[in-house]
């Protein structure tokens, strides 16, 4: 047999997307089916590094280094091959997989025998007029940068207006969302701007606005009310404002962030973190959805495919204790992801499969300034001791001892040193001869043209 042949005769698992899901289960594979010699395993995503989302907001507020929370997929998978594309079209049908790369530019398909949907979820701006165009959001790397460069960059700009007082500092930061994210970027926000103030002599507290946009009557509705009101207090007595059961409902130009009790706030920042929803691939696929999701057994089996799977943001798997779907955290879809993988190999090689049944251990949140809640089986913890567990639970999760490392030096760093205000801009150096000559450079050159002919003669 050829080895094209011999090639197109080995069972092919294809996992799509890198995240919490997809990079748990490539793991578990990379372990079990991609050993055997008849069976390929290969993942596609758009980024050639998994991103540990849950400390995105210590790298806006410059806590940890850009690269301390993101492990190449390369370094984490042995056999697994890699390959970095956007997927633009999936055939179950047909199970063909269409994806591009080189920026865009170039398109490839790959087949499948098997498949695993980890596609993720993107941001949902419901529809709201102006959101799209003028909210940042929190789910990516460059999200954190741009973020931190636009913090930096109002700072800066706030300082010429008041040194050369020419018009009002514009310093008001609004974010849209009282979940995990929404609470933590606000006060990694906070934390941020109003400790940096004192490298700025010309700006002052008072002229620092922070407010929080939120739909429910209190903070954080999945750690519990009571713990949600420790945290807004907290946050209110480092100056954060809140608005509570008010929604956002759009972004106008010159009025800013529209709300529904008729108010508008303008903002120099403005981040949205109220809404997810699956990425817009599922929409296309011809299986059952539920609210955007794609619909999953307890197997995580897709209906209608027995080759098929699906787990993470972008399913819909119901919790048989609750009667709810499972909801989008990074802890449910990394057990998800190592669960769908031993499932997938007890389908291709005849074992038995294992639902998905898993209760919740408990949830924490930072809420800046070494401060934090959680709920831990049932225990309620608030202050500098949730803190500590939030950082050394997540520091715990941290793929890769290198990353571990670096993670707790740069935190030590962090209680030591005040932080950083470097704003990454991606400019090239001028070049001279683009730049118009001086009066200086001109006499230079006529001096020099002067010697070369003294020269000559």
């Amino acid at each position: 047999m050829d080895l094209a042949k011999e090639k197109d005769a080995k069972k092919r698992v294809l996992v799509l997307g890198g995240g919490f899901a997809g990079i748990y289960a490539a793991m578990e594979l990379d372990k079990t089916l991609a050993r055997q010699t008849d069976i390929t395993v290969t993942l596609i995503d758009r980024q050639n590094f998994f991103l540990f989302t849950p400390m995105l907001h210590e790298v806006a507020a410059s806590d940890l280094d850009i690269t301390s929370i993101v492990n190449p997929i390369r370094q984490l998978l042995n056999r697994t091959t890699f390959l970095q594309g956007m997927v633009t079209a999936v055939d179950l049908d047909k199970k063909q997989v269409t994806f591009t790369h080189c920026g865009g530019c170039e398109e490839n398909m790959i087949e499948f025998d098997y498949l695993l949907l980890s596609l993720g979820a993107h941001s949902n701006f419901y529809n709201l007029p102006g959101l799209q165009e003028n909210a940042m959001t929190m789910q990516s790397l460059r999200d954190a940068v741009e973020l931190r460069n636009a913090m930096i960059e109002s700072l800066e700009e706030a300082e010429i207006d008041a040194y050369t007082q020419s018009q009002k500092p514009l310093l008001t930061y609004v974010v849209a969302g009282g979940g995990f994210a929404g609470v933590e970027t606000v006060a990694a926000m906070n934390d941020f701007i109003r400790e940096s103030l004192r490298f700025y002599p010309h700006l002052t507290e008072d002229m620092v606005r922070v407010l929080l946009v939120h739909d429910g009557h209190s903070l954080l509705p999945e750690i519990g009310e009571d713990l949600g009101k420790y945290a807004q207090k907290k946050l209110e007595e480092r100056q954060v404002e809140f608005k509570l059961l008010t929604k956002v409902t759009g972004y106008h130009t010159q009025r800013g962030v529209e709300l529904s009790d008729g108010s508008s706030i303008l903002p120099v920042v403005f981040v949205w973190t109220a809404g997810v929803t699956a990425n817009p691939i599922v929409r296309t696929l011809p299986c059952k959805t539920e609210r955007g999701k794609i619909v999953a057994n307890e197997y995580m089996e897709v209906p209608g495919y027995p080759y098929v799977w699906a787990c993470g943001d972008c399913a819909y798997i119901v919790d048989p204790q609750t009667s709810k779907p499972y909801p989008p955290t990074a802890q449910h879809a990394s057990r998800m992801g190592k669960v769908v993988a031993r499932n997938i190999e007890a389908t291709i090689r005849g074992g038995t499969k294992q639902p998905f049944i898993y209760k919740s251990v408990g949830a924490l949140a930072a809420i800046g300034r070494r401060a934090g809640v959680a709920n831990v089986m049932g225990w309620k913890f608030s202050g500098v001791l949730a803190w500590v567990m939030w950082r050394m639970i997540y520091l715990s999760k941290l793929p890769r001892f290198e990353k571990k490392v670096r993670v707790a030096v740069e935190w030590s760093m962090d209680v030591l040193f005040p932080k950083d205000l470097v704003q990454f801009m991606t400019l090239h150096a001028p070049l001279v001869q683009n730049e118009p000559i001086t009066v200086v450079e001109e006499t230079a050159i006529t001096i020099a043209e002067r010697i070369e002919a003294e020269v000559r003669h």
